[in-house]
């Protein structure tokens, strides 16, 4: 097509911006890509100007994100041109397409050179902007002398300067031997004499990451910067047009205040106290406005003022002038200055000894933590933490316990490991840290670790006088009707070591002991059992003389659980029992446990060595650090086990154990509380056959539409997924959510489903009374999941109704639910689960309550879905490649192609995949655009069945792909299928058409003889 002038640019853009989809604009984009191809392949005598307008086609294909493989040599010889027009096109272009390493830019090293040291300046910008984008080793080394030259020179203008400082701070990040450390040192003093503001802020930047790696070299420029601060803090000689809304230049005042912040404290006793002025004065002059610009610009200068007062260690009256200001912002309306505030005292607090300070707005601090933002709530808690010494222990951790019943789901691991911190390091008694943490159990129960209550014990066993109220508290807590389970097992341990210390007391018989720990058995999951049986055990150990009732009740229970499938429930059932018989024995070897040797808390030392910077470590750590680049603080704040963040200050959260490990930990005398188990995958053989494209031809995607059509419906009519007639699967397959109620839920209901979906425990549905959470358990084709009923409010919820209405392909059995929740309570509901055969279907949780005259009914679907009957499994090539073969073409292996993907890279597709139990093994496939998954699905039907996935990709093109499944049960196979598209597909696709039975015949003849073909 030809194209006269630059119409032909804006008639493309047009074409373009007039597709309908994503389909015809790449057929679009295409025919422009090769419409160009052709002009210069065949006509080499192009003009600078015809070059011109492909280069800018190029150029805008490559926004819209499509690969723009050639050309580029085009584009580096328009910056050769002589005119303006090209040669600002070649810069452009060459800037956006070639990266540092890319070959062509040696080539334009020369032009380039040639156009720094010339003397039209419109050039020297186009190439100082090119060389400052790219960077580079070769622009560095051959460019950086003549781009100091530039700086230094007082014929040019301050537009080209400041594109030389900035063009030279680039090189010199990336190659840091192009500045002489000996001889920039007198030109930096020299360059921050310049008077033009644009010049010194781009020189400021440079000098910023000249002093991060040596600031040694550069102490006379000390007070050059505490001089400039002088200048603009008096607005002396400052144009307007660096004005910004009344402030004379922010940007550079925070410069030069960041890079002092490198130095070392100021010795010289006068720029000491003219610096100490300057800030002075801006801590004073800065107050909250209505202009919100205004604002950030004020507020920029100011939090890089305070962190330099903290960097120099100012006076005691300095810093108590920076609280008062930072208290005035923590009470503000506006929720940004608000979290400045906080983030910035928090600062203080860790660099500065100003506790007794800041501890005068604890009360405001405390109200901070009921803020609708969450980020705010954070930062509430963090400074509070910090905060706590012995003085203030119990009123903030108090505090927060209450505030632990109505914090966010997201905020209550965090919050209840702080405050088990603060009990165990500032407890003012341990009877009052027994308290805390029993509590903290009692009302968090689901975000605590096992270190946290591995440590009451160590405590409890430790102390002889603390023992008696231990177990009184404990047998308290199990007097309650709802339990969580973490309670269970301290509760269970302390009444099984120490329950003989309170036999006097009435209700505290070994009898009525026994009973109350039993009741908790039903409801506990395999974790908890071996701890119960041990509890069994002593209480029977401390029962002297034996009481032949509570002997037999206990015997009967060993006797049960002799044939328990779990290894270490049976072993302690076996044991427990033989040596019960053994009479003395038992006192022997059941004797109460040693004191543990005095060591430091696992908690203490997990908060000494996973606490996360914030932005206040970088006044101690920064120099030190040395970064190269600008950022002040460089921070990692990925939890270290793969946890949630937990905040700024917070800690990772503890490692957590496995079943065996929980309760093998007890009876070895928590030995090992804080230890952790790595497991190390093999590494996946590799092959350099397609040895998985035996069935699937070449590994290309362009298929002809009907071959994913037959695949697909070769399998349909052997199907029955017993699911159209049947009305409560009916409902479990629609959308699901809220009925008409006047109550509001809190939160998005589809999310926290998905949620579910991935992980066992969390938040299914809440609103201002009630918040129901669950927590499962998933082995093979049985599941055990337990609803959290808590009400919320100081009233009880009367009228609670729980009715489960399963699929056809779940049975479902849920325990017995009260009618009445009481005010500030939590009732666990058992749910048992066995998969009867493989289906997508959802179960639904039909709940309605009543409160006070306002009855609420909610339908939810329940998070037992088709992945939670997957275990992973990672097979080795050996292993995987006969599998694959021997399952061979519908409806056992079916493939199709898919659309509409979700553009996701490999490793973010892997990812997914990863997170439904379905397991990449990476190499596996040989493409490297291909990946292989594998799992094991489990059901009463199938039994343990494995599944083999394959996924090909297209680079070119990531909303589509080839997907293959294979499994030894027809109906998995495509329910497995159609879940996996659920996952990748942002769109539902229609139903396709069947295929004419013919296609099936001669799809299936040309794939066998492929499979030949690749046998051969």
């Amino acid at each position: 097509m030809a194209l006269s002038g630059m119409r032909g640019l804006s008639v493309f853009i047009s074409d373009v911006r007039n597709c309908q989809n994503k389909e015809q604009e790449r057929v679009r984009v295409d025919k422009e890509l090769g419409n160009i191809r052709t002009r210069f392949k065949n006509d080499k005598g192009l003009t600078h100007y015809e070059k011109k307008k492909y280069v800018w086609k190029m150029l805008y294909i490559y926004m819209l994100g499509y690969d723009v493989d050639f050309g580029h040599m085009e584009a580096v010889s328009l910056i050769s041109a002589p005119k303006y027009p090209e040669k600002q096109v070649g810069y452009i272009v060459t800037s956006c397409l070639l990266n540092e390493n890319h070959d062509f830019l040696r080539l334009a090293i020369n032009t380039v050179r040639n156009d720094i040291i010339g003397r039209n300046e419109t050039f020297q910008c186009l190439a100082l902007t090119m060389v400052g984008n790219i960077g580079g080793r070769d622009f560095s080394e051959s460019l950086a002398p003549d781009v100091q030259k530039l700086l230094m020179s007082s014929s040019c203008r301050p537009l080209v300067r400041k594109k030389a400082a900035l063009c030279l701070l680039r090189l010199y990040r990336k190659n840091p031997d192009v500045v002489n450390i000996d001889g920039w040192s007198d030109r930096m003093v020299q360059l921050l004499d310049e008077r033009d503001l644009g010049v010194l802020t781009s020189v400021m930047s440079l000098l910023v990451a000249l002093v991060s790696n040596n600031h040694d070299t550069y102490w006379s420029c000390l007070p050059k910067c505490v001089k400039i601060l002088e200048r603009l803090s008096r607005n002396h000689d400052v144009p307007q047009e660096y004005t910004y809304y009344g402030i004379p230049s922010p940007w550079l005042q925070v410069k030069t205040m960041r890079a002092l912040q490198y130095f070392p404290a100021i010795e010289d006793p006068n720029i000491r106290r003219s610096l100490f002025e300057v800030l002075q004065r801006i801590l004073m002059g800065t107050d909250v406005v209505k202009n919100v610009n205004k604002n950030n610009a004020s507020h920029a200068v100011l939090f890089e003022a305070l962190a330099l007062v903290m960097h120099l260690d100012a006076e005691k009256e300095m810093m108590s002038q920076c609280v008062a200001l930072l208290g005035k912002f923590i009470s503000v309306r506006e929720p940004n200055i608000r979290y400045l505030g906080l983030e910035n005292m928090t600062r203080m607090l860790m660099v500065a000894d100003v506790h007794d300070i800041i501890k005068r707005h604890q009360a405001q601090i405390i109200t901070s933590l009921k803020d609708p933002d969450i980020s705010i709530r954070r930062r509430a808690l963090d400074l509070l933490y910090g905060l706590c010494d012995v003085t203030n222990a119990k009123d903030i951790v108090e505090e927060l316990l209450q505030y632990l019943s109505s914090a966010d789901f997201a905020m209550r691991e965090e919050l209840a490991l702080k405050a088990a911190i603060l009990a165990e390091k500032f407890a003012p008694d341990l009877s009052w840290y027994v308290d805390v943490i029993l509590q903290l159990i009692d009302k968090a129960g689901d975000f605590v670790s096992d270190d946290i209550w591995f440590r009451v014990v160590q405590f409890v066993t430790n102390n002889e006088d603390l023992q008696p109220y231990a177990a009184a508290k404990a047998k308290e807590y199990v007097d309650k009707p709802a339990l969580h389970e973490t309670m269970v097992k301290v509760s269970a341990y302390l009444l099984g070591e120490y329950s003989h210390l309170l036999a006097r007391r009435p209700g505290c018989s070994p009898k009525e002991i026994f009973s109350i720990i039993h009741e908790k058995l039903p409801t506990v999951s395999a974790a908890t059992v071996p701890i119960l049986l041990s509890t069994y055990a002593k209480i029977l150990m401390h029962t002297q003389p034996p009481d032949p009732e509570l002997q037999d009740r206990i015997w009967a229970i060993f006797n049960k659980y002799e044939s328990c499938i779990d290894a270490e429930i049976q072993q302690r059932a076996v044991e427990y029992f033989a040596l019960s018989r053994k009479g003395a024995v038992l006192m022997d070897i059941l004797a109460e446990m040693p004191k543990f040797p005095e060591r430091q808390s696992a908690l203490l030392k997990k908060a000494e060595d996973t606490e996360i910077d914030t932005a206040e470590q970088s006044a101690i750590k920064l120099r030190t650090q040395q970064q190269t680049s600008n950022a002040l603080v460089v921070t990692d704040q990925r939890p270290a086990n793969g946890s949630l963040p937990v905040g700024q200050l917070s800690l990772v959260k503890m490692p957590s154990i496995s079943s065996t490990a929980g309760a093998n930990a007890i009876d070895q005398g928590l030995a090992h509380a804080d230890g952790t188990l790595s497991i190390v995958d093999p590494q996946p053989a590799t092959s350099s056959a397609d040895l998985l494209g035996d069935l699937l031809g070449p590994p290309a995607i362009e298929d002809p539409p009907g071959a994913a059509v037959s695949a697909q419906q070769n399998v349909v009519p052997g199907l029955d997924l017993e699911g159209a007639s049947n009305a409560a699967d009916a409902l479990a397959l629609a959308l699901v959510g809220v009925q008409s109620n006047s109550v509001q839920p809190i939160g998005n209901i589809a999310e926290k489903f998905q949620a579910l979906c991935l992980k066992d425990s969390g938040v299914l549905y809440e609103d201002p009374y009630i918040q129901i959470g669950i927590k499962a358990d998933w082995r093979t084709q049985h599941g055990r999941l337990v609803l959290f009923l808590g009400n919320k409010v100081t009233s009880p919820l009367d009228s609670v109704q729980a009715l489960i209405l399963p699929p056809t392909h779940l049975k479902m059995e849920l325990s017995l639910v009260p009618e009445t929740i009481p005010p500030r309570a939590q009732v666990q509901c058992p749910l048992e689960v066995v998969n009867l055969r493989p289906s997508r279907d959802v179960a639904v949780l039909d709940f309605s309550y009543k409160f006070g005259t306002t009855v609420v009914n909610v339908k939810l679907r329940l998070p037992a879905v088709f992945s939670k009957f997957f275990q992973p499994i990672s097979l080795a090539a050996e292993e995987f490649f006969p599998q694959w073969r021997s399952l061979s073409g519908p409806p056992l292996k079916l493939q199709e192609v898919v659309r509409g993907v979700k553009p996701l890279s490999l490793p973010e597709m892997a990812n997914l995949f990863n997170s439904f139990h379905l397991i990449v093994a990476p190499g596996l496939d040989p493409n490297p655009n291909n990946l292989a998954a594998s799992t094991t699905f489990y059901s009463e039907s199938t039994r343990a069945m494995l599944c083999l996935i394959r996924v090909e990709t297209d680079p070119s093109d990531r909303t589509q792909l080839r997907m293959t499944v294979a499994s030894g049960d027809p109906t998995l196979t495509f329910e497995l299928k159609e879940f996996i598209k659920e996952q990748l597909i942002s769109i539902p696709t229609p139903t396709p058409v069947p295929a004419p039975a013919h296609q099936h015949q001669n799809q299936q003849h040309h794939r066998h003889s492929l499979q030949g073909q690749l046998q051969v």
